[in-house]
């Protein structure tokens, strides 16, 4: 079987089982065409089907077992024999190992590659025997290689190479183009995108500059260096993000795509220049992850309500919160479970931070003076089904907004406010008339990131008076337990991992649209909205607090849970 034909039988196999259509096959082979690429590959980076699918397809079609290496627990023994240099260069990465058979668990893009088994049986000295081999996708292997064998470069060897180098302190802008220095900027970039960080802050002082990472939004200081080091280093994140490294007194803005640990990741990048030197933050965004479900981002209690919302063929669903409260994962969320080839998906951003495939996604482009009242119109002439408006600024997306949702339009998009409710006042300064409003706000919710416990270290603690007293515990609730963070090496001994959203959802119906043309008040909104059982966020992140998942503090930080209703 020729390697060609085994790449058109994999075309074929997806084909048969609906997994892509023949025009794709088709785009996939010319392309391969031109590039050489595997054909799987290739299906991957058009966004026609997800790398899980086509390793599970394929160990299916080889007759191997397929492996996700995401949460695996590597054999000491098996990273023993198998040393890092070996397992990047070949791209596989050691599962288990039995000594008594000499009998290596190898995770492998390639499992049928008999001469890349037969290199890896010789260089081992023979410590290896025999080889059990997994299919794996290559992200995975790379990231879990990064993740088990420790961090592939040391800051500290690099700083320690550039100050025993030929420069002389205090380093230069020329020596942005020496290797140490990009090595440098590359280590902390890689180190970043491995802790899940979602930004980067370079903060300059009279002294040293700062690097801080965002991680489960909040900033954690990983490293603090000298002011020499600056310069160089400004230089080349400046050179590679496409910004203008003459220009030091006005902000800059510039945008670079990555690829680190086998991940394809796009940073945004804002400089601004500050009273020591050019601030410089850099936001991550780890196109790998995918895009999460909306059954795994919305919590059980509301999902169907959210679900509820979406159903409606016509209308506005707003999603309200603070900057960083993960809205336009929300919304994206939302278009992924929409996205279908009978539907027709545009959206406007600020800037296209994800892109999906079927949706036409446009991003607003000051230079040409394209904003969102503008774009909403010429999207109107594009025959859409959904719109997605990144964000209601101002009275004139406002009102453009409302059009497209009078006009038969599902419309999706955010707000700035503190609670769900508090849209409808916000709309009303933007000048969206009361009339306008009702029968077109399908819904509105609001939206809050809490961090999660750690499960494997975290503490219960009873609650004392104050505590119990936030959580609204009596007397019948005496043996309550809540939890605090601990610090383990799982979680970097913050205490947290990961992020739950707590969300609260409210459908405007006739009885709350009647209120809305009648002008009525926040207060009235609020009383119709809890006599039909309306659950704020404050209820929603007390029921977080009591099941374990977080702690009170943590709450605290993001929700005030003496406003209940």
């Amino acid at each position: 079987m020729s390697r060609a034909a085994s790449r058109v039988r994999l075309g074929e196999h997806l084909l048969a089982r609906g997994l892509i259509d023949r025009d794709q096959l088709e785009i996939a082979l010319a392309e391969q065409a031109h590039t050489g690429q595997p054909l799987g590959a290739l299906l991957v980076q058009l966004g026609f089907v997800a790398d899980t699918l086509i390793r599970d397809v394929l160990a299916e079609r080889l007759g191997v077992a397929a492996v996700a290496l995401g949460n695996c627990h590597a054999d000491p023994a098996a990273l023993a024999v198998l040393p890092e240099a070996q397992a990047r260069h070949w791209r596989v990465f050691p599962l288990h190992y039995q000594p008594a058979s000499r009998c290596l668990q190898l995770a492998m893009t390639q499992p049928t590659d008999l001469p890349l088994c037969d290199q890896i049986l010789q260089h081992s000295h023979g410590q290896i025997a025999r080889l059990d081999p997994r299919l794996a996708c290559e992200a995975d292997i790379l990231q879990a290689i990064d993740r088990h064998y420790g961090h592939p470069v040391s800051l500290d060897a690099i700083l320690q190479e550039i100050r025993q180098g030929p420069v002389a302190a205090p380093l230069h802008p020329g020596l942005a183009d020496s290797q140490p220095v990009i090595r440098l900027i590359d280590a902390v970039l890689t180190d970043a995108v491995l802790k899940s960080a979602s930004d980067i802050h370079f903060e300059p002082e009279a002294r040293f500059v700062r690097i801080r990472y965002r991680i489960d939004g909040v900033l954690h200081q990983v490293r603090c260096l000298h002011k020499d080091y600056w310069p160089a280093m400004l230089v080349r994140l400046k050179v590679i993000s496409g910004l203008n490294i003459a220009e030091q007194r006005a902000p800059q803005d510039g945008r670079v795509s990555l690829t680190l640990s086998g991940r394809a990741v796009d940073f945004r990048v804002s400089s601004l220049p500050t009273s020591h030197g050019e601030n410089l933050v850099m936001r991550l965004l780890d196109r790998s992850r995918g895009l999460l479900p909306l059954a795994q981002l919305v919590p059980a209690s509301q999902l169907a309500a959210v679900q509820r919302l979406l159903a409606r063929p016509e209308g506005m669903v707003l999603v309200t919160g603070p900057t960083g409260a993960g809205k336009t994962t929300t919304l994206y969320a939302m278009l992924n479970q929409l996205n279908d080839s009978a539907v027709n998906i545009m959206t406007l951003e600020d800037p296209v931070e994800y892109p999906m495939p079927r949706v036409r996604q446009t991003s607003i482009n000051e230079t040409v003076k394209l904003d969102f009242a503008d774009g909403i119109r010429s999207l109107m002439r594009q025959d859409p089904d959904v719109i997605l408006v990144g964000e209601i600024r101002d009275h004139d997306t406002a009102a453009m907004a409302f059009r497209a949702a009078m006009t038969g339009h599902r419309v999706l998009s955010t707000l700035h406010t503190h609670s769900a409710l508090a849209a409808i006042p916000r709309l009303l300064d933007l000048g969206v008339l009361p009339d306008v409003m009702a029968g077109n706000i399908v819904g509105v919710i609001g939206q809050r990131l809490v961090r999660r416990l750690c499960p494997h270290c975290r503490q219960p603690q009873a609650p004392d008076a104050a505590a119990r007293r936030l959580l609204g515990l009596g007397h019948a609730n005496h043996g309550a337990v809540i939890y605090q963070p601990g610090g383990c090496a799982l979680c970097d001994g913050v205490g947290y991992r990961g992020r739950q959203a707590i969300m609260e959802v409210q459908r405007i119906d006739a009885e709350l649209d009647a209120l809305l043309g009648q002008r009525a008040s926040l207060t009235e909104l609020r009383r119709c909205a809890s006599h039909k059982g309306f659950q704020p966020l404050a209820e929603a992140a007390i029921g977080l607090v009591l099941s374990g998942q977080t702690a009170l503090e943590e709450v605290l930080r993001v929700v005030d849970l003496t406003d209940r209703m």
